[in-house]
């Protein structure tokens, strides 16, 4: 198992770990899940992503080669600007998603998911040439300030002031004698930083964030139920090589007019689309429950990608890939071990109050 810079902090601080894409993370601290998830929408919260990978795109021709690689929209990404989107197949199905930053002219950070890292830099040395791109996960870390007080706590320990940063923009700060990137994004739905800098400063920048009494760790727990209430895909559950974005209900984002892989094939709906549900009370479902026609009946018309009890909430909810005739009903029975449960067909994001998109200044 891959360890981050700070798994024996976690280890030193009772943290409860378990593998996650290959690496021993931190799932939850003494105060448990349901604690971490208030808090984060409550005050701010940190969270070890160093397990995420970082790819620096890099030469003469970075620009006109990514847009052909990936599915964000660079001709509009603007310098200082990040940017959502997906590494397809020639079938219009999901390799990884991921986040392209425009750093400079034809100069690119790409950050991608720990356990398709491997595959996605593959890919993207076919498509781009291995020239072009270097894998500077090793040397880099990543740690996510996030909550409706991260703003305050962000200047507060850096002595800089972040209130013109809008909304998926970035900037570089000088923290301690390192570069650190500073990136309004986030994966709970609340104002937040993700930071990026070197390994050899991740330590340091932890225990700084922690001095500010407004800031606890969180775990991966806590950051499932948070990104799920706002209704965020997560990698190998409502993404995957078997669906297209349109049938992720992620056809949206798809705006770019270059002539990218998959570009064709990922806006078309062939078998199934993906749906939220709520559930009532507290009882979920889990990644790979069916959804059956009818009670009883043994006809499977879909199945379950990720479910929780929503503490934001105070009820279960989850999303289904549903095949395409059947998207229409609003009532649903899922099939959970041996119990039968009823839900029913509502709008993503489930939670609506999130401070991600407040305007600062």
């Amino acid at each position: 198992m891959l360890q981050t810079p700070l798994y024996e902090w976690h280890k030193a601080h009772n943290a409860k770990t378990a593998p996650f894409a290959g690496w021993d993370m931190p799932i939850q601290y003494e105060d448990g899940i349901l604690a971490e998830h208030a808090h984060t929408r409550e005050s701010a919260s940190i969270f070890d992503i160093c397990h995420m990978a970082q790819f620096i795109v890099k030469g003469d021709n970075a620009f006109d080669l990514l847009k052909k690689a990936v599915s964000h929209n660079l001709d509009t990404l603007a310098i200082g600007k990040c940017r959502y989107g997906f590494l397809l197949t020639e079938q219009g199905t999901v390799i990884d998603d991921l986040i392209v930053y425009h750093l400079t002219n034809n100069h690119f950070l790409l950050v991608v998911n720990a356990g398709c890292a491997e595959k996605d830099f593959a890919t993207l040395q076919k498509r781009l040439g291995s020239n072009l791109i270097e894998n500077i996960s090793p040397k880099s870390g990543k740690i996510d300030l996030q909550g409706p007080k991260s703003l305050e706590v962000l200047e507060n320990i850096t002595k800089k002031n972040f209130h013109d940063l809008k909304y998926f923009s970035f900037e570089h700060i000088d923290y301690k004698g390192h570069q650190v990137l500073v990136s309004r994004t986030g994966y709970t739905g609340e104002l937040g930083y993700e930071l990026y800098c070197p390994k050899e400063l991740v330590l340091t920048l932890w225990e700084d964030l922690l001095s500010d009494e407004r800031v606890k760790p969180a775990g991966l727990g806590a950051r499932d139920t948070l990104r799920l209430e706002c209704g965020l895909a997560l990698y190998g559950h409502e993404l995957d090589e078997q669906h297209t974005v349109a049938e992720a209900n992620l056809a949206a984002m798809l705006t770019s007019t270059a002539d990218y892989v998959g570009k064709e094939l990922a806006n078309q709906t062939p078998h199934d689309l993906l749906i939220p549900l709520k559930l009532e009370g507290r009882r979920t479902v889990r990644n790979g429950d069916i959804v059956i026609k009818e009670s009883g009946s043994n006809e499977v018309i879909g199945t379950i990608t990720s479910g929780s009890f929503a503490p934001s909430l105070g009820y279960a909810i989850a999303f289904a890939y549903i095949k395409k005739e059947f998207t229409e009903q609003t009532d649903f029975i899922i099939k959970a071990g041996r119990s039968e449960l009823t839900a029913q067909k509502t709008t993503a994001p489930f939670y609506i109050q999130g401070t991600a998109r407040i305007k600062l200044s």
